[in-house]
């Protein structure tokens, strides 16, 4: 990190501005030798100065230039911002004058990266970075801003702490017998404290549900028969005519895909092949898809025909459903009802509608606000952990949590149980960047975008 980094922060385009970002020890001094107006290493920090870039005696491009001197910048490096015009060709241009001077093209995330490691943000709040570009919705713009703060970190950080003090008391007691003034940390002392523990990372896992689903959406699929009407269902909740439709059997041959957006919660939708016996090579290949995502998918909408009756294939995906958050769908309500599902109404959700004559799709909406309690999830506490990374570890922190209460069962010795929740502390720490590897930061950064 000892050298000097420079990167477009601005998406590529037509535009009003363009910014360039450069970060490291000689941020100030490497603008200024392109740079035509007052002399950038004489300026005072945190100011915005007018001026030309230029190639030797030639203009670039008319720029505003930002001097941010350390420590209160990003990465705690200094950085130069140049704000140039908007447009692919000059932004280009600019950079490229730039990095003949010696400065670096940095990598993806590199600019977050020295953040961390600076120590101007920690592991959550870096992830929390990409989180915030990629929001698609207001709620999850709030789950990002929450973790970018430090209010979800600290939740860790006040795990770590009770840690902290239970090892602390035991090294005491292990280091310095003859102190009489200090508690024993026996097993009776010591179980309350670590059933504490574990009741406040369940808790955070139990809310992080809301969080997962907020941030990654709810993978729904659209199953049913052949011409039932999926892809119809499709088009009226994705409000476009994104599936093709016709009365011929078999039209649906691939997975179709949408999204939309529920009370803040992102529906990603598949419409699927219809499930029948076919010697079709393609459309049976569309079919094995449509059976294997009853299984992957959060979220079935099964889909029947008022008007026909239910065949063995429709009996056995209504017993595959039970245990799934599923939506019986009967469409076709325009039809004559020749279906009976009375033995089914008690175990699955039924919402009638009619495709065609757009009945029934905003009872289909409710029903799944209902099925997720989407009323109530903006409404609760949105500092959750929301990446898989920090829920995987988290959930290994629990599961040597329930192996020392086994061990404080069996009566194991205090230094036994001193190296178990040394490990909870380390994969605690784990989850905000205090204990990493490499390897993991260089994965983790590399997907961020360039000039973040």
């Amino acid at each position: 990190m000892e050298d000097t980094i420079a990167a477009i922060s601005t998406a590529l385009g037509i535009g009003a501005i363009s910014i360039i970002r450069v970060s490291g020890e000689e941020a100030i001094k490497k603008v200024n030798e392109i740079f035509k107006g007052k002399n950038l290493e004489k300026v005072e920090t945190h100011t915005i100065h007018y001026g030309h870039i230029v190639e030797g005696n030639f203009p670039i491009d008319e720029v505003l230039v930002s001097v941010m001197k350390k420590p209160k910048t990003f990465t705690t490096e200094d950085i130069v911002e140049i704000n140039c015009h908007g447009g692919i060709a000059t932004t280009k241009k600019v950079l490229e004058v730039l990095l003949q001077t010696g400065v670096r093209l940095a990598e993806p995330g590199e600019f977050t990266k020295r953040a961390f490691l600076n120590g101007r943000i920690d592991l959550l709040e870096a992830e929390s970075v990409m989180d915030i570009i990629a929001a698609k919705t207001e709620s999850t713009r709030k789950l990002a801003i929450n973790q970018l703060t430090g209010k979800v970190s600290s939740l860790i950080h006040n795990l770590r702490e009770k840690i902290v003090n239970i090892l602390a008391n035991i090294e005491v007691n292990i280091d310095y017998p003859e102190y009489e003034d200090i508690e024993e940390m026996t097993l009776s002392l010591m179980k309350p404290q670590i059933e504490e523990i574990e009741k406040e990372i369940k808790n955070i896992l139990k809310e992080s549900e809301n969080g997962k689903l907020l941030k990654e959406g709810i993978q729904t699929s659209i199953i049913g028969r052949p011409n039932v009407g999926k892809s119809s269902i499709l088009n009226s909740l994705l409000e476009e005519e994104k599936a093709i439709v016709t009365s011929i059997e078999g039209t649906t041959r691939d997975i179709v895909e949408g999204e939309i957006i529920l009370d803040g919660i992102i529906l990603n939708i598949i419409d699927t092949a219809g499930i029948r016996e076919t010697e079709d090579i393609v459309e049976k290949i569309g079919v094995e898809k449509s059976r294997k995502l009853i299984e992957d998918s959060e979220l079935v909408l099964y889909v029947l025909n008022q008007n026909q009756k239910l065949n063995e294939e429709d009996k056995m995906i209504m017993n595959q459903l039970n245990g799934k958050n599923h939506i019986v769908v009967v469409n076709k309500i325009d039809l004559p009802p020749v279906i009976d599902l009375k033995e089914y109404e008690n175990n699955h959700p039924i919402v009638y509608m009619s495709a065609l004559e757009n009945k029934g799709i905003e009872e289909l909406k409710d029903k799944i606000r209902e099925l997720f309690d989407m009323n109530q999830v903006e409404k609760k506490d949105m500092t959750y952990l929301t990446n898989a990374r920090s829920l995987a570890i988290l959930k290994n922190a629990l599961i040597s949590i329930e192996e020392m209460k086994k061990g404080i069962d069996s009566n194991q010795p205090i230094d036994m149980l001193e190296i178990d929740l040394k490990e909870v502390w380390n994969l605690l720490g784990e989850i905000i960047g205090e204990t990493y590897q490499e390897e993991l930061l260089d994965h983790l950064f590399k997907q961020f975008c360039v000039g973040k």
